[in-house]
């Protein structure tokens, strides 16, 4: 399952968006663009003026032949369309997989298996995991403060729920690979939830920043509870 990619989207709406573009591989090459193109236009002014004022000052600095210039500014405007074209072919798409199985929980219980997968064709690496939980009838604001995998535990087992019974969380550290279509688009566990957690637990966002290879960071807010009645009748309270 996945959803449209967006720039500004909401964090909670489940779009994949871009948060941050490497300041070395982009920002760099427009610097340059732009500073050659202040450059071609000095040359351009300059050249224009009367023979006599380019004997005066400003006018007779003559920083780079207008030539030259000119030749670097088109590789420097096919440099950064190039790296454009290549950070949208490399740029990963995370989505998830869920469904209803057996085997993760205690007791061959049902489980809704949650996992993620990234659906580029480059690998992307993770840089942060988040958690964050909301029961049922609480407030869910996208402002809400965010937790670690263990935080997160500890506040579900705070709240009656048990370890390998009613739910497993898996937690990421920076620098785990998610492979694209190299890798076979691997979907990869997340997590696993009871019964009972499904009915008390209204959300279980899971929110993954990744690093494609051109160094942008892409940030993507999953929630493991959504669709978990979709195919399955929910048990009775």
């Amino acid at each position: 399952m996945s959803e449209a990619y967006g720039e500004n989207a909401d964090p909670l709406s489940g779009a994949q968006r871009r948060v941050r573009r490497s300041p070395l591989l982009f920002t760099t090459p427009l610097v340059l663009l732009g500073l050659l193109t202040a450059l071609l236009v000095w040359e351009t002014i300059r050249v224009n003026t009367t023979a006599g004022a380019r004997t005066e000052w400003p006018w007779r600095l003559e920083l780079i032949d207008a030539q030259v210039l000119g030749s670097l500014l088109a590789v420097s405007l096919g440099a950064v369309l190039a790296r454009a074209q290549y950070a949208r072919t490399v740029r990963p798409y995370l989505g998830w997989r869920a469904a209803w199985t057996t085997g993760l929980l205690a007791a061959e219980a049902p489980a809704w298996r949650v996992g993620i997968l990234n659906g580029g064709q480059h690998m992307a690496v993770i840089e942060s995991w988040d958690t964050r939980v909301v029961m049922q009838g609480a407030d869910d604001s996208a402002d809400a403060q965010w937790n670690s995998v263990s935080g997160t535990v500890a506040e579900l087992t705070e709240a009656g729920f048990t370890v390998g019974e009613d739910f497993r969380l898996i937690e990421f550290g920076a620098g785990f690979p998610l492979m694209g279509a190299v890798g076979g688009h691997e979907t990869v566990l997340m997590g696993a939830f009871s019964e009972l957690f499904a009915q008390r637990v209204q959300s279980l966002y899971v929110r993954v920043r990744v690093t494609d290879v051109v160094g942008d960071t892409h940030e993507r807010t999953l929630d493991c509870m959504k669709s978990v009645w979709t195919d399955r009748a929910a048990p009775a309270g």
